[in-house]
């Protein structure tokens, strides 16, 4: 099977061409092979991470450990920030 942009799948969906960019080791039970973790450095709180890397540095690149609780972070402030003018407008 093929789509318009010329990716072949195999079955279940499985894109054949992944191996370019994702690591190429398949471990049993699974159909799609993993990529390579990112390169961080290890922190020793989320203080010294914001401070480090920066907020987006370490919500959107992943540059620490933290890369997942500054998403949370971020994730409420859209959400305060949408409500506030969903509230204003409506």
């Amino acid at each position: 099977m093929s789509l318009a942009a010329g990716v072949r799948f195999a079955r279940a969906m499985t894109p054949i061409h992944l191996s370019g960019f994702m690591s190429g080791e398949v471990r049993k039970g699974e159909r799609i092979p993993r990529r390579d973790p990112p390169e961080f450095e290890e922190v020793n709180s989320f203080a010294e991470a914001i401070s480090r890397d920066g907020f987006i540095g370490t919500a959107l690149d992943d540059k620490n450990q933290y890369g997942p609780v500054a998403m949370m972070v971020l994730l409420l402030i859209v959400a305060a920030i949408t409500g506030t003018v969903i509230r204003l407008l409506g």
